[in-house]
């Protein structure tokens, strides 16, 4: 019976905070809570403390419990970061930071097939949601496979634009997940506390042809995001 209590009230704050609530806006206190659906006050700690877990809500200290700002499920498929949004109802965006030719380098060299003296076109952007700044990614192109990119790319899905100009489409990648925490730089980019949690996705992504195409390290929002895995 009180697995069933705690799990209705789950579902009825989540209905409360869509229907009439935003993000930052603070919730009633526990006891009005309580009061309010007919539950004790245990119950309504105990569905607290699962919301701030799954980061729908916050707490401060002193001043109550707030509604989340809304987090991403992303899974390690490769797809693109305008995909993603699309899938959730969000307007994806970037600002372009940098745009460069560079030269390879060993890691970026090896991951691609390319000798450490050979162009590669660096791009490295901020992407958003709403307007709301999400991650941001680097990207590492073999030079030779993009004539004219740095010239016309500004916005947009950088995967689509290799797909409809340079007739290159991904089908896998290598990807490795480690976690990190943000610098003051990235955190000020990212509207976000300094060195709070963030997740790091380093991919090597391949075309059909299995020919290794983009080396990718993109930063996310610790706060935002959580990665689904899926095993069997």
């Amino acid at each position: 019976m009180t697995e069933l209590k705690h799990e209705r009230l789950r579902e009825q704050l989540l209905a409360m905070i869509a229907q009439d609530l935003t993000s930052h806006e603070r919730l009633p206190t526990e006891r009005e809570i309580a009061a309010s659906f007919g539950v004790s006050r245990v119950t309504v700690r105990r569905t607290f403390q699962q919301l701030e877990v799954e980061r729908r809500i916050y707490r401060i200290q002193g001043a109550g419990t707030f509604v989340g700002e809304p987090v991403i499920a992303k899974t390690l498929e490769l797809t693109s970061f305008s995909q993603d949004m699309r899938q959730r109802g969000l307007q994806p965006g970037s600002r372009l930071l940098l745009s460069e030719v560079i030269s390879a380098g060993d890691e970026i060299g090896y991951a691609l097939g390319l000798r450490p003296a050979d162009p590669v076109i660096h791009m490295e952007r901020l992407r958003t949601a709403d307007g709301s700044p999400m991650c941001i990614d680097n990207s590492y192109l073999p030079s030779s496979l993009f004539p004219g990119l740095i010239e016309n790319f500004r916005e947009g899905s950088l995967y689509e634009v290799m797909a409809d100009t340079y007739g290159i489409r991904l089908d896998w990648a290598d990807q490795i997940l480690r976690s990190s925490v943000l610098a003051e730089s990235e955190a000020e980019l990212l509207d976000a506390p300094a060195f709070s949690s963030a997740f790091i996705v380093e991919r090597t992504s391949h075309d059909q042809r299995g020919r290794p195409i983009e080396r990718g390290v993109s930063l996310y929002r610790g706060d935002r995001y959580f990665f689904q895995l899926r095993t069997g």
